[in-house]
């Protein structure tokens, strides 16, 4: 394996509950290592035999405001992109994710507590090369107004434009480079969000129902409803970033290439990997990088610890 970088896995499980945002059930979720080559995969521990639900594009079965993977009629996993994304910027590429319910746990809204579980359960290296998803050739899909690419790269980026009608949030561009240390400051901690009016029409949908202040950023009209007020002045489209770091590590492995969003969403998303996958000339796999994005962290990158409040919550 000269030459070539490990995969890694968690070094020992750890677990967490918490509360689905959409179905609003209580859950209890454990993480925990997996061989080589594993990937990530879900086990429903609540259903007889304990069937098992593989984080890839292709088990995607339903896409309205959040990511969910099933394996079958009635063996689904919901809002798995806040989780996804956690391992994807810490560099995990495989675990079991043992659970008892039909949703990842919401949690605080972001990928931040599920960060502090991959670092206090500290992730190790093991004997087989990393895979790389290599992107050669630009791959473009779009839904009116909203768009997503793929284009060949060296590293991964990500670049995203927001826009809405609510002036809190108005148009928004960020732009992310995965490197040590930059997913824990710059994106982990962004929530979710809604507005006030469309609840009501959610929750009719048999969606929402876990949502609270608690757990995303909720906007009226005119103003922020949470007392905390935003993490970063630019919140929203950080999160829009986390959620498409999370629905990309769909492709099974880390991507070589940029991302391009603009006012994309899950279903735009998962539309843009099955674009690269039907393309044979569009992608490669390869176990060689130019450099490492996703390395172990060493203590330097880490940062400062979550707040105490924070830890709480994910534990």
């Amino acid at each position: 394996m000269a030459g070539k970088i490990a995969q890694r896995t968690l070094k020992n499980r750890i677990k967490c509950s918490g509360i689905g945002l959409h179905s609003g059930a209580k859950v209890q979720m454990v993480l925990n290592p997996a061989a080589p080559d594993t990937g990530v995969v879900f086990r429903r521990v609540d259903l007889p035999g304990k069937p098992l639900v593989r984080a890839r594009h292709d088990q995607v079965t339903d896409l309205r405001m959040c990511t969910t993977v099933a394996a079958g009629e009635g063996v689904s996993i919901g809002t798995v992109e806040h989780l996804l994304a956690a391992l994807a910027g810490m560099g995990v590429d495989n675990v079991l994710v043992d659970i008892d319910g039909p949703e990842v746990p919401v949690m605080d809204g972001s990928s931040a507590p599920f960060v502090f579980l991959i670092e206090c359960a500290d992730v190790i290296e093991q004997v087989a090369p990393r895979k790389y998803l290599k992107v050669l050739k630009p791959v473009h899909v779009r839904d009116g107004a909203a768009a997503a690419s793929l284009l060949p790269g060296e590293g991964f980026v990500i670049d995203f434009e927001i826009e809405f009608a609510n002036k809190i949030i108005g148009r928004q561009t960020a732009e992310f480079q995965l490197e040590p240390g930059r997913f824990k400051a710059d994106i982990a901690r962004a929530r979710t969000f809604g507005f006030v009016q469309e609840v009501e029409q959610l929750r009719a949908m048999g969606l929402a129902r876990g949502g609270s202040l608690e757990n995303a950023v909720v906007l009226g009209h005119d103003r922020i409803l949470n007392d905390d007020g935003l993490r970063y002045e630019d919140e929203f489209v950080r999160h829009k970033i986390l959620d498409a770091l999370g629905d990309l590590y769909l492709a099974g492995a880390p991507i070589i290439g940029r991302y391009h969003g603009v006012r994309s969403g899950h279903a735009l998303n998962n539309r843009l990997l099955k674009a690269l996958f039907a393309d044979e000339t569009a992608y490669a796999w390869t176990t060689h990088a130019k450099r490492d994005l996703q390395r172990p962290l060493a203590a330097a990158d880490l940062g400062p610890r979550l707040h105490p409040a924070v830890a709480e919550a994910a534990l």
